[in-house]
Formats: structure tokens, sequence, C-alpha cells
């Protein structure tokens, strides 16, 4: 009998809101985030990149430590590790570039029909979360599904609403919707 530890976060979408969050934390004026799942090579890729503060070679080292954290409120960072673990144990694999002064890049690919692997989850309440709870950010997102892709761009939002915050709730359900049903229109419903 082989015990399998599953990450604390049962979700694909919320590894990446923890990821994106770092960013945000590290200053970034741009996060931009890509989800593209390709059922024909059976792969999940995630890619994460920001133009924040980035790290030392020796921060890039200890980021998947999950006893090491650049916080001081909380003494462990898990997200980070817990992300590679998942990609990791699904046959996947994980790398984080990065260069002090000009960001930083995450990468996981998870093998999408291993049995390990984590659903994507409410990746549309993930993007819409960040957009909205970080006006200050602008957001990059490319959703991909067997080679059909949409974007979103928060710069281009901007260029039409002006002053107008995105947590202005009419604003805030206009970007909901938006994703939701670009997403729909991009992968049909697939639910993985």
């Amino acid at each position: 009998c082989q015990i399998s530890i599953r990450p604390m976060m049962p979700e694909i979408s919320l590894n990446i809101l923890d990821v994106a969050e770092n960013s945000t934390r590290a200053g970034a004026s741009l996060v931009e985030i890509t989800v593209d799942a390709d059922t024909v090579s059976d792969r999940l890729t995630i890619v994460i990149k920001d133009n924040g503060c980035g790290m030392t070679r020796e921060q890039v080292s200890q980021v998947t430590d999950p006893f090491f954290t650049s916080r001081t409120t909380r003494k462990v960072g898990l997200g980070v590790p817990f992300f590679k673990y998942a990609a990791e144990s699904t046959g996947g694999s994980f790398s984080i570039e990065s260069r002090l002064g000009e960001g930083t890049e995450v990468t996981a690919v998870f093998v999408l029909s291993h049995i390990d692997r984590m659903p994507l989850g409410d990746i549309t309440s993930t993007i819409h979360t960040l957009i909205v709870y970080h006006p200050e950010t602008d957001f990059l997102y490319r959703y991909c599904y067997d080679g059909t892709a949409f974007t979103l761009d928060t710069r281009e939002f901007r260029q039409i609403l002006g002053d107008v915050p995105f947590d202005t709730p009419e604003v805030s359900e206009y970007i909901k919707e938006y994703l939701t049903e670009n997403k729909l229109e991009t992968d049909g419903g697939a639910l993985y």
C-alpha cells in the first residue's frame, strides 16, 4: 500500500493565485499568466511571469524549500513548494527563473491524465479576483485549450475605462462575464 501526500491546495488555480500574489507583493506592475491545456500532448502548462523585484540565485534555490520564506508574518512558505510538488508528482516539471531587479517566471507542467493531478479548478474566479483586488497591477491572461485561445489584457481595459476602477460593481461583473464566456468558447466547457 502506497500513501500519497496531497498538496494542501486542492486546485491548480489556487496555486496560480498564490504565485501571482507573490508577484504583486514583489512590486510587479505586470503579471502574465498563461494556462495551456493540450490534450494531444497530455500536458497542462502554467506560466506565471512578472516584472517585479526578482530574486537572487540564492533566493531562487531556497524558494522551493517549504521552510524558507521572505515574509516576516509567517515562518513557513508553502505555496511554491506545493506547486512544485503538485507538478512533479504527475510526472511533469517545475522551474523558476528570476533576475534581481527584472522579475520572475514560474513554469509548472502537469501530465493531464495523471491520476494524482489536481483539477484546474475555478480559474475564472482566480483571474477575476487578482484583477479586481490588485488595481495597481496589470494582468495579461492567456487561456489556451487544444490550440484555441483567448487573451484578457487589463491595459486594454484601462484604455477604454479611463479612471473607472475594476472593483466598480458593473466593471467587476463585466470582467467576470468576459472571462466566463471566453473560457467556455475556448474549451467548450471541458473539465480537467
